[in-house]
């Protein structure tokens, strides 16, 4: 992570699965409140949309531990050697090793009947608990602002921890698991912008003793997570007026052509009755 490329990869995952959480909470909700039966249940495909999603997990995170660790200037793998051998990136694939435990939890529940319940939302809270806790300890005798976007990271992250942790006891809570989607793409744009302010591309680098650029980014971090929130709030809308139009409009088809069978047996009795009577 130690410049622009090693914070946009974290942020593209983030981003990519708050987005996808954002369109699959709205659909999954919808499917429980239209299901047929009184007891609600979850429609099979989730389960192999479960399974899809742990292995990109696996995926990502295998693929961020090789990238921390198989860099030109990477530690190759060496923990020790005359001394500590790159800790950052040791502490950055740690991070990326709890994700990848979250994502086996995940394809176990999709899997297997003897999973118990909530452990995916457990792994995924442990996970990022573990990055919230690495991070703290990450960010000694820093630079101010560096310090700084960091610190405002950690606020994003431990809230997805507790609001994921309370999902273990409090399933197919919508607020909940909304909270979750909102603060998963504030990481990931919060990740983006860290890159920016760290390893400016193009424009001048930032002043890490202004406490004016300290007072901006923190307004600049609200504004993330408000974009975050619309993006979320819109997703939903989206999906669930989309799946009411496709759930309403058979329904009323079915009711429109039972009312005009009824209409037309009793035309047909009315007509039988006349017959008789003549």
């Amino acid at each position: 992570m130690a410049n622009f490329k090693g914070h946009a990869l974290p942020g593209s995952f983030f981003v990519l699965f708050g987005l996808w959480w954002s369109l699959k909470t709205p659909l999954r909700q919808c499917c429980l409140l239209h299901h047929s039966t009184g007891r609600k249940k979850v429609p099979p495909v989730f389960k192999k949309i479960d399974l899809i999603e742990g292995s990109l997990k696996v995926f990502f995170a295998f693929a961020g531990i090789m990238a921390e660790q198989f860099v030109p200037d990477g530690p190759h793998a060496h923990l020790y050697n005359d001394g500590w051998v790159k800790l950052m990136n040791w502490q950055h694939s740690t991070m990326y090793l709890f994700y990848g435990i979250s994502g086996i939890a995940d394809i176990l529940c999709a899997t297997s009947q003897f999973a118990p319940q909530g452990l995916d939302r457990m792994a995924l809270s442990l996970a990022l608990f573990v990055e919230g806790f690495l991070f703290y300890y990450h960010l000694h005798n820093r630079p101010m602002l560096d310090t700084h976007v960091h610190s405002l990271l950690l606020v994003a992250v431990f809230g997805g921890a507790a609001s994921t942790a309370l999902e273990v006891f409090l399933r197919n809570n919508t607020v909940l698991e909304v909270l979750r989607c909102s603060l998963a793409i504030l990481q990931g744009s919060w990740f983006y912008q860290i890159g920016f302010v760290l390893f400016p591309l193009n424009g001048p680098e930032w002043n890490q003793e202004d406490h004016g650029n300290m007072m901006f980014i923190t307004m600049c971090f609200c504004w993330h997570y408000a974009v975050a929130l619309l993006i979320t709030g819109v997703n939903y809308a989206v999906v669930c007026r989309v799946v009411r139009c496709c759930v309403t409009k058979p329904a009323s088809n079915i009711e429109m052509g039972f009312r005009k069978n009824t209409v037309d047996s009793s035309s047909q009795k009315a007509l039988l009755q006349q017959s008789d009577e003549e």
